[in-house]
């Protein structure tokens, strides 16, 4: 052969071996998945809203054959979700572990009741967004949110305003938001804590307190009986159903839109090819016929981002929180 033709044969030949190589091994990394039962981390006990959220999630998975491998969910009660989330850092690496993250995962650390922060865990996506909404007794004076956002700016503490179930939490922060947003010195409201948005609830029914901040599932019961009038929904636009009749705070004028997200998170240290894996399954979650009926049966919206995109997002509501937080007074971190 050709010297020449020989050299340029050899120079090809390693170029296609190098090229190859480099391909195979990165098979690895774009071909993981899951080898034995998947545990989906779940920080209630059974049957609360997240905990049946879990419980759907694992359910699809398993109708949909998303998954090779079995799941099961695995409830780490207590601690306001940190029992699960030190439980799910013990598995720093594995892909076999993933979990539901509430929205303490952002407000815990602000208020100081866990070291525990976002930025600890390996951020999957986003799944679904959860409206907060302000409601008073049928029989109130208070018409709409501009009538209780006028009567507060007179005088901050003269009307209860109930939450669940702790200060600084989405439900506190959301209705602070559009308060703040009109002008009241929140840092004068008369806020209380009940165990429950329930009780909240049986609370104002009873005439102890005279306003109620709580998601959308627990009023709806209460606004179908005429009980209760729901004056603001902290929603972008105008929901549906039993909540079409309810104007949105932006509609009033006021920006108090707020949600309160709920994403999939992994624990620390996840490789690219398992968060791959694991953006692809929840993705197809979030695409799923069945997914989106239970998200309309306990009144969550769907709104589903990949990893980057959340971890956007939970900057910017991190940010936004700690303002707010910070305006109450409970901000200590």
């Amino acid at each position: 052969m050709n010297p020449r033709r020989e050299r340029v044969h050899k120079h090809l030949f390693l170029c296609i071996f190098f090229l190859y190589s480099g391909w195979v091994s990165a098979q690895p990394s774009l071909a993981w998945k899951p080898e034995r039962t998947i545990e989906i981390i779940s920080g209630t006990a059974a049957g609360g809203a997240v905990d049946r959220a879990n419980r759907a999630v694992q359910r699809i998975w398993q109708e949909k054959k998303i998954l090779d491998v079995n799941s099961v969910v695995v409830n780490k009660p207590g601690g306001g979700n940190a029992i699960a989330w030190n439980y799910l850092n013990q598995h720093a690496g594995d892909g076999h572990y993933v979990m539901i993250a509430p929205y303490t995962i952002l407000t815990n650390k602000l208020v100081g009741t866990s070291s525990i922060n976002w930025t600890d865990f390996t951020l999957i996506s986003l799944l679904f967004n959860e409206y907060m909404t302000v409601a008073v007794r049928a029989d109130s004076p208070i018409k709409s949110g501009t009538d209780l956002i006028g009567r507060l700016k007179k005088d901050p503490g003269s009307l209860s305003i109930a939450v669940a179930s702790t200060l600084g939490n989405h439900i506190h922060s959301s209705i602070a938001k559009a308060l703040k947003a009109g002008g009241v010195d929140i840092k004068k409201l008369r806020v209380v804590a009940f165990p429950s948005s329930g009780e909240s609830v049986t609370q104002l029914l009873g005439g102890h307190v005279d306003v109620v901040s709580s998601s959308t599932p627990n009023v709806v019961g209460q606004l179908q009986a005429g009980k209760i009038r729901v004056i603001a929904v902290s929603s972008g636009q105008r929901l549906t159903g039993v909540f079409a009749g309810v104007p949105t705070w932006k509609e009033q004028g006021i920006e108090g839109t707020f949600s309160a997200s709920q994403g999939a998170i992994g624990p620390r240290g996840l490789t690219p090819a398992q968060l791959a894996f694991w953006e692809s399954a929840f993705q197809k979650l979030a695409q799923s016929d069945e997914w989106n009926k239970e998200l309309a049966t306990s009144h969550w919206y769907g709104n589903y981002l990949g990893s980057r995109e959340t971890a956007k997002y939970y900057a910017a509501q991190n940010t936004e929180l700690r303002e707010i937080l910070t305006e109450l007074g409970l901000a200590k971190q």
